[in-house]
């Protein structure tokens, strides 16, 4: 696959594919994406975390931010708890195949005069709705904003600075934010970065992911609870929003290429898939059935996980 169609597969959006071209034929060429500390790495966060991977492939030069004070400001934990998890996180990227990558701990590059400076620049730039509106998709309880998160936006956009990156990563949730940043680097000096946005997928019950409604697949669960849920996942007869498709679609063939999905000769027997596409019109013509659609996502999982569970073990 060429560069420009590895980075661009399976994005909801480039802003702009003119200036990714353009990046691409340079000889050097950096990106960066920014995790706050989590307790659990599941299929959501694997989504940014595959295009690292693209992006790597492409060519790109990829620094991961593990975003210990923006998880700090936007009420996820102590300083202490956050800092923990970032150590862990890091092991969970590693472990489904994101090596090769420079790891930041975001208080190491954030706390820093010169850094604090730029972001008491930039706010002066940006009214407080506009940060507000910035937020509404990726803060923590935004019914009743905290100052911290106001700051949280602009701090992001001097981290693509900091880390002399020449494009961002994020799920679309993260769109506002790097058009704030696109608009307003360049009047501090900076560039405006590249953005390559993904997906935000759904949960296993066709609901939003969320770690308290507990509908997504851990990239530290067993085998055998992989399994159990893939079985329980609600699977639609049809192909848009539908949770397994989406497995299949954003993990599974991506890493595989190819699938193939079990089944016993009295109802068809095995039928092999050399692209998502071709799976894909077959269930919606009726030809595989979700049973068996979720058995082999539950198959594709288990293989692409297995060596993240023997890492974290």
């Amino acid at each position: 696959m060429d560069p420009f169609s590895l980075v661009t597969r399976n994005t909801v959006e480039v802003v702009t594919e003119e200036e990714l071209t353009a990046l691409l034929s340079r000889p050097e060429r950096r990106v960066y994406a920014g995790y706050e500390p989590s307790g659990e790495i599941h299929l959501g966060h694997l989504v940014t975390v595959n295009k690292l991977i693209d992006m790597r492939d492409a060519g790109f030069e990829v620094t991961v931010l593990l975003a210990d004070l923006h998880a700090f400001l936007n009420r996820k934990g102590t300083m202490e708890e956050v800092r923990d998890l970032a150590d862990y996180n890091r092991r969970c990227f590693e472990a489904v195949g994101l090596t090769g990558v420079n790891f930041v701990l975001g208080s190491d590059v954030q706390l820093n005069p010169e850094y604090e400076l730029r972001v008491l620049e930039l706010s002066q730039q940006i009214t407080l709705n506009r940060a507000k509106r910035s937020m509404d998709e990726v803060g923590r309880q935004m019914e009743h904003p905290t100052v911290s998160q106001m700051v949280y936006p602009i701090m992001q956009m001097v981290d693509i600075e900091t880390l002399g990156v020449d494009a961002a990563v994020g799920g679309i949730d993260q769109r506002k934010i790097h058009m704030l940043a696109r608009e307003h680097l360049p009047s501090v000096g900076g560039t405006a970065p590249v953005c390559i946005h993904t997906p935000i997928l759904n949960g296993l019950d066709g609901k939003k992911m969320s770690s308290s409604s507990g509908n997504y697949i851990s990239v530290a669960d067993p085998e055998e609870v992989i399994r159990k849920k893939c079985k329980k996942a609600f699977c639609p007869p049809e192909t848009d929003n539908n949770p397994v498709l989406q497995i299949l679609q954003f993990h599974v063939f991506p890493r595989l290429g190819s699938l193939t999905v079990r089944r016993p000769e009295k109802f068809g027997g095995d039928a092999a898939f050399d692209s998502y596409g071709a799976i894909e019109a077959a269930y919606a013509n009726g030809k595989v059935h979700p049973m068996d659609l979720k058995q082999a996502a539950a198959d594709g999982l288990v293989d692409i996980l297995a060596a993240a569970r023997d890492y974290l073990t």
